[in-house]
């Protein structure tokens, strides 16, 4: 049985992916590092800090987390992972997400054609609870994200 949860669309749109779960923040410019100086099209996360995704793929998949950290790169590294197509599919934030991150999810959507990343933050902590790595995370336009 599937279950519903609400957040706040940061990026609108709508996707369906197996769930990537971190319990830690992410750090993007230590995650994306590899996929975006050395080629790595799975964007196999790269910080070692990061118990729950370190060496895991994090393209296409929906990636759940409580929020990001790190330096002010961050931004700017989402919008090139996205560039280079090596994004996850979603990201999905338990927590309100950082200024950083919605600059860089944000400016992909408005200045990348063709390319998708929706992003749904405050879903509170009951959903980073649920969910689990490989279920499958449907997200709707209205902010509605499914978990079977």
């Amino acid at each position: 049985m599937a279950k519903i949860f609400k957040g706040r669309v940061v990026v609108p749109g709508t996707t369906s992916a197996k769930a990537l779960v971190s319990h830690a923040g992410l750090n993007t410019l230590a995650s994306f590092q590899n996929a975006l100086q050395f080629g790595d099209k799975e964007a196999k996360c790269g910080d070692q800090n990061n118990k729950d995704l370190f060496k895991k793929p994090m393209a296409g998949a929906a990636l759940c987390l409580p929020q990001t950290i790190g330096s002010t790169t961050g931004g700017f590294v989402l919008y090139c992972a996205c560039a280079m197509e090596r994004q996850p599919a979603c990201m999905l934030f338990s927590q309100p997400i950082d200024s950083l991150a919605a600059a860089g999810a944000i400016l992909q959507d408005i200045w990348l054609e063709n390319k998708s990343m929706p992003v749904v933050d405050s879903l509170g902590e009951e959903f980073l609870d649920y969910v689990k790595d490989n279920m499958t995370v449907s997200v709707k336009d209205d902010g509605v994200v499914e978990v079977s």
